[in-house]
């Protein structure tokens, strides 16, 4: 729980604004389930929120490798140190960041006026230019994207591995209700720009 974003479409808001009421679970009950499940799953996919806030999540990735598990991080790319640190000790088998919007008009994509876009950059760039398997990712919203920000996020990540586009979906947890989805030809238009720089866009949330 926790986030250090605001994203107005985001659907967990309530992980996001009421940690307080967030269930509390026993970290070795979580690692109990997994070792009951060691040869059934893969993997675990650490999401949020924000889980790079937390000072703990290194001890949590750990624990999770002991078990045999790849990891798979969720994470706005804020904390580029604790990315680096997780990847450097061997901690994680994937990352998938979310890219809000262009640079021009992060803020208000993530909800955070004046936002300091430079750690969301170096971990952009980290991913960029490593090892490390990744994918990003923009759920595009109607009232917060248009086509001149899908040219500049094209610019910006440019030969990236991996950009999904993701429908927004409307939901009754949302931060800020009254939001709409680009239509697949829609969608399918940015993917065409984006194209042109990143060898591999994909559309998720789409029929």
């Amino acid at each position: 729980g926790g986030c250090n974003f605001r994203c107005p479409f985001c659907q967990n808001s309530g992980l996001v604004l009421e940690t307080s009421h967030q269930p509390s679970i026993d970290p070795g009950e979580i690692l109990k389930f997994l070792k009951r499940r060691t040869g059934i799953l893969d993997g675990v996919c650490i999401t949020g929120g924000e889980p790079t806030s937390s000072s703990d999540l290194p001890e949590l990735c750990r624990a999770i490798k002991d078990l045999g598990f790849l990891v798979k991080l969720d994470t706005n790319g804020s904390h580029p140190k604790m990315v680096k640190d997780l990847a450097s000790d061997g901690l994680l088998d994937m990352v998938a960041m979310d890219i809000k919007s262009s640079k021009e008009h992060y803020a208000d994509a993530a909800g955070i006026p004046g936002i300091n876009l430079a750690p969301i950059e170096e971990t952009a760039d980290f991913l960029l230019h490593g090892k490390l398997p990744y994918e990003f990712r923009t759920t595009a919203v109607k009232e917060l994207h248009t086509e001149e920000d899908f040219k500049s996020i094209g610019k910006w990540i440019a030969g990236a591995d991996a950009y999904f586009l993701q429908a927004y979906k409307d939901a009754p947890t949302v931060m800020k209700r009254g939001f709409t989805s680009f239509d697949k030809p829609e969608l399918l238009k940015f993917r065409s720009l984006l194209l042109k720089t990143i060898p591999r866009v994909e559309l998720r949330g789409v029929d």
